[in-house]
């Protein structure tokens, strides 16, 4: 982590994710795109997700989820950030020449080579079927159903650890400690999601926020008694309410909000602790 020295309020306690090891250089063009920022809002302009909207200008890299390219060596060129997300990136050029983008894991390296096969070297980046992958090693990058892509593991400092095959499925202990089943001949990378540090990090100031395209949010307490179930009161009110609630009334905290129908259900043999 990087600090800085507190030449302002704001400066005294700020800390940013050390981004020396990664490239100067722009993104690789063709691998990128344009987001239409909805700030928010569906189809008919009203606002879905509140607190969204402004922030610097960014393009989306086209990240390479499904590595499905077998038994082709590729080698790393680039590590680089990437607005869209809070782990880094790798530019890999495969040895068929084609470049492509993928997420990078932890101590990945430029000139590493890393390669996706049924059953490659266990070694970090390397990407094969679960069933291939010994008892205890890190996993990111995790196929819910063989051939879509990594659904799983994805954001950075995040792993999965193999517990062991029965029958046709592997058992996965998540980082929230949640143990499911996934099919054996699903793919997923060996080794742990780049920049563990990004929990770490302190805004420090309001203005960066804004940049990041997070609006302000305002407490219910303060609002009127027709804008929140907190709202109204004089002074500094307690809540109100028996149970935690949002502004619309809904309860949250302790509410379960997973769909009891939901299918991947059979999957889950032990859910997260409280």
């Amino acid at each position: 982590m990087k600090s800085f020295r507190p030449t302002t309020p704001s400066r005294r306690h700020m800390t940013v994710v050390d981004y020396s090891a990664l490239s100067k250089n722009g993104p690789f063009k063709s691998l990128t795109k344009k987001l239409q920022d909805s700030a928010g809002r569906n189809n008919q302009g009203r606002i879905t997700m509140r607190h969204q909207g402004g922030g610097n200008k960014k393009l989306y890299r086209m990240v390479d989820f499904k590595q499905n390219k077998l038994n082709v060596p590729a080698k790393v060129e680039t590590l680089e950030y990437d607005p869209y997300r809070s782990a880094f990136i790798a530019l890999v050029l495969a040895k068929d020449g084609e470049r492509s983008y993928i997420l990078a894991p932890k101590d990945l390296k430029v000139g590493d080579e890393i390669i996706s096969a049924e059953a490659a070297p266990f070694t970090t980046g390397n990407r094969m079927m679960v069933k291939n992958i010994p008892i205890g090693y890190q996993v990111y990058n995790i196929e819910l159903a063989p051939g879509e892509g990594g659904k799983m593991i994805r954001s950075a400092g995040a792993f999965a650890e193999i517990l062991g095959q029965e029958g046709k499925f592997v058992n996965l202990k998540l980082i929230s400690g949640e143990v499911r089943k996934v099919l054996a001949e699903c793919l997923a990378s060996i080794g742990q999601v780049s920049n563990p540090d990004h929990g770490l990090t302190v805004i420090g100031k309001a203005g960066r926020s804004r940049h990041m395209g997070i609006r302000p949010t305002v407490r219910g307490k303060v609002m009127n008694p027709c804008d929140h179930p907190y709202g109204g009161g004089e002074g500094r009110t307690q809540r109100g309410t028996k149970r935690p609630k949002d502004i619309w009334g809904n309860i949250t905290g302790g509410k379960r909000t997973r769909n009891k129908k939901k299918r991947s259900s059979k999957f889950i043999i032990q859910r997260r602790k409280k």
